[in-house]
């Protein structure tokens, strides 16, 4: 990337992650000449198209400073975080406040075809002779629950959720965290929470299935 994209790709991510907020003011066109090491016009070309996107005001003889209406203007310009911007502290803080709350759905709606699906797909993880193997059966057996709320909006959720648990950081915490003693853990865990489910027990499976999310997100994050 050369300097002139870097400088407006700096300045937006200060933006969005609100590092500088609505009214916050701008570096002068002199310090981002000298810092970036562009002429004072590239600069100026760089925050006329900023200003051109609202994002930024600029005051004769006062300075350049982060418009207002900031957070909007940048929702037109920039696209929602797909799944490789997610990070696995936000994955798990979803997937703690969705995965109990679909139980209910779950259980009223499951059919004898769901159950044998997530039957397979805890057979199909204990017998899995590598972790990446174990953590695809295990993303399934989460996707089969979810599936079996018989919900296109829910499904379309968790695709999504794996599609992130497939991703490199994920995986490479996975493998840090992950002992023959932990899978062993989560393979129970996985049993008790279906037995729960088929069972029709809502409370029992709720408890179960927050408590085994709890569990992972200390080995994977360490809280």
């Amino acid at each position: 990337m050369d300097a002139t994209a870097q400088l407006r790709e700096d300045i937006i991510d200060n933006l969005r992650t609100r590092v500088w907020r609505a009214g916050h003011r701008l570096p002068t066109e002199r310090a981002l000449s000298e810092r970036y090491g562009v002429g004072r016009s590239t600069v100026r070309r760089v925050l006329a198209d900023l200003k051109r996107r609202r994002l930024i005001t600029q005051t004769v003889g006062s300075g350049t400073y982060v418009a207002e209406g900031v957070q909007e203007a940048l929702a037109a310009i920039s696209p929602p975080a797909g799944p490789h911007q997610v990070s696995p502290a936000e994955l798990m803080n979803a997937r703690m406040v969705l995965e109990p709350a679909l139980i209910d759905m779950a259980i009223v709606n499951a059919t004898p075809a769901d159950f044998q699906r997530m039957e397979d797909c805890n057979l199909q993880a204990e017998a899995a002779s590598t972790l990446e193997e174990f953590e695809k059966w295990d993303a399934a057996l989460h996707e089969a629950i979810a599936e079996a709320a018989h919900n296109g909006f829910i499904s379309g959720v968790f695709r999504l959720m794996n599609e992130v648990r497939a991703q490199g950081e994920w995986g490479l915490l996975k493998r840090r965290s992950a002992t023959p003693e932990r899978r062993r853990e989560y393979q129970q865990e996985h049993r008790a929470l279906v037995a729960a489910l088929r069972e029709r027990d809502a409370e029992r499976a709720r408890a179960l299935c927050l408590a085994h999310l709890q569990h992972v997100r200390a080995n994977m994050l360490g809280y």
